[in-house]
């Protein structure tokens, strides 16, 4: 694992059996056009992000990686490995949080409270009051970030998909 990091981290030249590996699963996937190859990558950054607990890297942008394979796509059988590895060393950067993520964890746990208080007073619900606080805030915080990252998975699904069809047009 550290060896990974150090190559996402553009870090030590030593890796040569990773990068292979990471190219040899690239290769894999026939690659004949611009739409094999960005599911190639695709495919690709969705292993190292499983394989790799807590830190997640973020696919370069539609037009980064088009670019890429025009380049990749002329480039000598030799040397396409060699750009395969400048590109995964200068294009992946490491996934971070954004501003709505960080104030909706902050504000879920207040929420939560001052939902279940409400709550209590509501005949229908005033078995809520059964929950310690302990299991229902973070429990609360919990589900209002899970589906805050579902909403905006989908969201981005729905881009690339629409995206995708528009380029087929």
């Amino acid at each position: 694992m550290g060896m990974l990091m150090s190559v996402m981290g553009k870090g030590v030249p030593s890796v040569s059996m990773l990068t292979d590996t990471l190219y040899g699963q690239f290769l894999k996937n026939d690659v004949k056009e611009f739409d094999d190859f960005h599911i190639a990558i695709l495919d690709l950054f969705s292993t190292v992000n499983a394989a790799l607990p807590g830190k997640h890297y973020d696919v370069p942008p539609l037009d980064i990686v088009e670019k890429f394979y025009e380049d990749w796509k002329i480039a000598v059988e030799e040397q396409k490995k060699k750009k395969f590895v400048e590109f995964m060393t200068s294009n992946i950067s490491l996934s971070t949080l954004d501003d709505v993520t960080i104030m909706l964890g902050v504000a879920a746990p207040p929420a939560a409270m001052a939902m279940k208080r409400a709550g209590e007073s509501i005949p229908q619900l005033k078995m809520i009051k059964v929950i310690p606080d302990v299991i229902f805030v973070p429990s609360a915080t919990l589900i209002t970030l899970v589906s805050l990252k579902l909403s905006r998975r989908a969201a981005q699904r729905r881009q690339i998909s629409d995206a995708y069809e528009e380029g087929k047009k």
